[in-house]
């Protein structure tokens, strides 16, 4: 008798789509047991609002955990950027695969790179985080920049460039990774010019806590440096207090002298939207060896931008 097939449950955009097919093969491979896609709404994907104002994180992911709660699916894939930092108990986050590339990308007009852009130039992005940054590289480069809140899948993002409505738009470069349009970009931006969002480029599978079998076996795809990167980087976000709607850029990376890594370095950023004010630290340490560990450098940078006055620049918190 063959086994019943593993249900994943996932969005239905073509994005997540994408990544969870790719996830579903992989589980399918080491499983030895066929996978198939579950699709569900969430209210994120219904909602037309502004992701700042429904709430940011966790609109794409409480329909999936509760599907997974009520035993409608076996395990779910989320892009890690959407979860919200505190982990429910009864759900195991069994695997943080190997991270995509973390950076944010530019799609302009007629080719152009960012340092291209005429002045004056309409760049589309629903990210406070992105606004931020792109504002206060724009105010230290002389450029005059207008940016544009937008909302919608990266078929929409895209067409506002080809109608010419924007001159460009900024997307991460993971999801066109996933959907195979990374050959349009015009443009990577620099992590020094823009931090990515905590997580991104990075997915999480979840499956239910009680269901050890599973957990553990999703647990072989798990990437250890990448899960204390993303770790690190959501604690930094988490201690911040800052929920999606914050302009909160983190990234942590991995320092090597040749083939042996060396040091984690964790970058964290926190600004107002027009780029007028920007904290930007940074902080390197040993490679953390536990969960704790990656935790505490993410708490500390944190302390350091809260010192810094990165409090007084992330709005009113959303209730």
């Amino acid at each position: 008798m063959t086994e019943r097939a593993l249900r994943l449950g996932t969005r239905r955009s073509k994005l997540a789509m994408a990544q969870s097919g790719q996830v579903a093969e992989t589980v399918s491979q080491l499983t030895g047991r066929p996978v198939e896609l579950v699709e569900i709404t969430t209210y994120g994907d219904t909602s037309r609002e502004h992701l700042a104002q429904i709430g940011g994180t966790g609109v794409f992911v409480t329909a999936l955990r509760d599907a997974l709660l009520a035993g409608e699916v076996d395990f779910a894939v989320h892009s890690l950027k959407d979860l919200p930092t505190a982990q429910p108990d009864d759900l195991a986050l069994a695997a943080v695969p190997l991270r995509e590339d973390p950076r944010d990308v530019l799609i302009a007009r007629d080719g152009l790179t960012f340092a291209e852009l005429p002045n004056g130039a309409r760049i589309g992005t629903g990210s406070p985080r992105r606004m931020a940054q792109l504002n206060a590289y724009a105010r230290g480069h002389g450029m005059t920049i207008e940016t544009v809140p937008i909302r919608g899948n990266i078929d929409t993002r895209i067409g506002y460039v080809h109608k010419g409505e924007l001159d460009a738009v900024v997307l991460a470069a993971a999801g066109l990774h996933r959907v195979g349009r990374i050959d349009e970009v015009t443009d990577f931006l620099s992590v020094d010019t823009v931090l990515p969002a905590p997580g991104q480029g990075a997915l999480a599978i979840e499956c239910a806590a009680s269901n050890a079998s599973l957990t553990a076996a999703l647990a072989e795809l798990d990437d250890p440096y990448t899960r204390a990167a993303v770790t690190a980087e959501r604690s930094l976000l988490a201690a911040l207090e800052a929920g999606c709607s914050a302009p909160v850029g983190a990234l942590a990376d991995l320092l090597a002298d040749g083939q042996i890594v060396k040091e984690m370095r964790l970058r964290g950023v926190v600004g107002t939207t027009d780029g007028s004010t920007l904290v930007q630290l940074s902080t390197t340490g040993p490679v953390p060896e536990t969960h704790d560990q990656a935790l505490a450098l993410g708490r500390e940078l944190a302390a350091e931008m809260l010192a810094k006055g990165a409090a007084g620049l992330m709005g009113e918190r959303v209730l």
